[in-house]
């Protein structure tokens, strides 16, 4: 006679997972309520002062379109045809619905839809900043964590003397050096003009290498000196020390610890750097002869076309917004309170 043993299928005791999953999730999620809550007043009352620039500035696409000598006649009759004669109140809820469809007017210079304009110059000054800020993270991280590994030495003097100096170097004149040594010089690089990805990345990448490498040294400045002093000030606190006496290893106290809770005031810096690239790189768009947001915006504001201007400001308020956003949403999963028990 035989018999059959039945193994019971083993137990898993069921650990913490669940519970610090939800807490994840519901950290990330009451950031993003946050941020949301900020967005919808900021964006209100910024739309509102954007739309109401037109009526402070006096400008009219009449005196555009028909000079400074126009009748008052042919000025009315103009204003009309754009619907500038109907009441303040009426014009902006028309405008601020074509927003939220995506829809911002028309150009009073040339009639031409604002935002496919601003698409078109959107698309090459986003490049440039993206590439631009991946340059300043990682080459600023870099320095910042060798810096503050190595604070009070000579190697942190140097970092720190470095990430000054090019903290002041105005990103034209960088440009113009790069331009001289690696376009002109050396024929590395292309000193002007754009190649769209669909090109093929080779030549994009080339294109936007240089105007990236001279909009990157203040991000990198900025990210380097942050992270240097949020990782200090991390080592001085006392879940470090603590994970010091428990025999940690100084790997995984940095991972672990202090990078983690010290990163915060870098990823903050991140949150008005990459809207700032996009929108003010006129001069290095220029020397780069590329046709960006920023320089479509400086060329509507000389203009005095005013529908542009206010696109160029919306979408500008649109990248801050959801920019810092983003950041406050990687801070909120990336920058936890210490674990003591890791």
């Amino acid at each position: 006679m035989t018999t059959t043993a039945v193994r019971a299928a083993p137990v898993r005791p069921a650990g913490p997972v669940a519970p610090r999953v939800r807490h994840a999730v519901g950290r990330v999620l009451a950031a993003l309520a946050r941020s949301v809550a900020v967005f919808v007043p900021v964006f209100l009352v910024a739309t509102f002062v954007t739309f109401a620039l037109r009526s402070l500035s006096g400008l009219s696409p009449a005196r555009i379109q028909l000079g400074e000598e126009a009748t008052p006649e042919a000025v009315q009759r103009v204003e009309a045809e754009w619907g500038l004669d109907r009441p303040f109140l009426v014009q902006y809820g028309d405008w601020f619905g074509g927003v939220l469809h995506g829809e911002l007017g028309t150009s009073w210079s040339n009639g031409a839809d604002i935002s496919t304009l601003i698409g078109l110059g959107l698309g090459v000054s986003l490049s440039v900043a993206t590439f631009a800020l991946v340059i300043g993270v990682l080459v600023g991280f870099a320095l910042g964590t060798v810096a503050a590994l190595r604070r009070t030495t000579w190697i942190d003097r140097a970092v720190t003397g470095f990430v000054t100096l090019i903290s002041v170097m105005p990103a034209f004149v960088v440009g113009i050096v790069l331009v001289t040594v690696f376009a002109t010089g050396l024929g590395l690089f292309p000193s002007a003009g754009y190649a769209p990805p669909e090109q093929g990345i080779g030549p994009w990448l080339t294109h936007i290498t240089l105007p990236a490498v001279a909009l990157s040294f203040d991000v990198v400045a900025d990210v380097a000196r942050q992270l240097r002093g949020g990782l200090v000030a991390a080592y001085r606190e006392n879940y470090v020390t603590g994970a010091v006496v428990r025999g940690l290893s100084p790997r995984r106290i940095f991972l672990a610890h202090v990078l983690r809770n010290g990163m915060g005031p870098a990823l903050a810096t991140l949150g008005l750097k990459f809207p700032a690239l996009v929108g003010a790189s006129v001069v290095t768009e220029w020397i780069f002869g590329l046709q960006g947001f920023g320089r479509f915006a400086n060329d509507s504001a000389q203009a005095g076309d005013v529908p542009a201007v206010q696109g160029v400001l919306v979408v500008s308020i649109v990248l801050v917004v959801l920019f810092n956003l983003i950041v406050n949403l990687v801070l909120a999963r990336v920058t936890p309170a210490a674990r003591r028990g890791v």
